[in-house]
C-alpha cells in the first residue's frame, strides 16, 4: 500500500481546519501533519515537516496566502501548494498562481473534488482551470519576453503537455520517453524562457498561442 499524502492546512478559521483534518484522515486517508492559521506559522511549518501537498487559503491576518506560498516556494521550489478559498476573483486567482500555486480550488467544491485536487498536486499536475489561464494570458508576467522558436520541436511538445496540466509522468506517457528525459525538458524551458516554475510556463504556453484555451 502507498504511504498517504502528508498534508499541511493553513486556514486561519480553526472550525475549517478541523474539519478538513476529520474529513481528509477519517474519509480518504490523508496525513495531516500539521495546522498553520497564518502565514508566518505557514512558512515556518512547511520547513520544518516538508509536506507532500500544502492547502492554502489566501485571505488571513498578518502574511497572507500570497505571500506565504511565495516565501515557501523561495526556499523550497518543489513545494506543491493548492489553494483553497473563498475568493473567487481573478486577481486573487492571478496572484496566487503567480506566487508559484499549482493549483485553485473555491471552498464550495465537492470533497470529491478537493481530493481529486489535492491527489493531482501532489502527482506534479497542475490543477487550474483552463478558463483562468486564458485569463491570466492576457496579463503580464513580468519574465523577460522570449521567442518559441529558441525550444526545440520536443521541448515544445512537452510545453503543450505541461500546459495542459499534466504530470512528468503523464508526459513521459504520452511522448513515449522517460520521466527523467521529461524533466530534463522541463528544467531547459524554464531555463530558456527565463520562468520560475511549471506554473508560468504553462501560462507562457497560452500567452503566445502556442496552446489555445478549449483545445488540446
Amino acid at each position: 500500500m502507498a504511504d498517504p499524502i502528508r498534508l499541511l492546512i493553513v486556514d486561519d478559521h480553526a472550525v475549517v481546519r478541523q474539519g478538513l483534518r476529520m474529513l481528509l484522515t477519517q474519509r480518504y486517508g490523508i496525513e495531516v501533519v500539521g495546522e498553520a492559521g497564518d502565514g508566518e506559522t505557514a512558512v515556518t511549518l512547511a520547513s520544518e515537516l516538508r509536506p507532500d501537498v500544502i492547502l492554502m487559503d489566501l485571505v488571513m491576518p498578518g502574511m497572507d496566502g500570497r505571500e506565504a506560498i511565495n516565501q515557501i516556494r523561495t526556499e523550497d521550489p518543489r513545494a506543491r501548494v493548492l489553494v483553497l478559498t473563498s475568493l473567487g476573483s481573478e486577481s486573487h486567482m492571478a496572484a496566487a498562481v503567480r506566487a508559484g500555486a499549482a493549483g485553485f480550488l473555491s471552498k464550495d467544491s465537492s470533497p470529491d473534488d478537493l481530493v481529486n485536487a489535492i491527489q493531482g498536486v501532489y502527482r506534479g499536475q497542475l490543477v487550474i482551470p483552463v478558463h483562468m489561464m486564458a485569463a491570466l494570458a492576457g496579463q503580464p508576467t513580468g519574465t523577460p519576453a522570449s521567442e518559441l522558436t529558441i525550444l526545440t520541436s520536443r521541448e515544445l511538445d512537452v510545453l503543450r503537455q505541461l500546459a495542459q496540466g499534466r504530470s512528468n509522468e503523464e508526459i513521459a506517457d504520452a511522448l513515449f520517453v522517460s520521466v527523467n528525459t521529461v524533466r530534463s525538458h522541463v528544467r531547459k524551458i524554464l531555463t530558456k524562457l527565463q520562468l520560475e516554475n511549471r506554473t508560468q510556463a504553462a501560462i507562457y504556453a497560452y500567452e503566445t498561442g502556442l496552446l489555445i484555451p478549449g483545445r488540446s
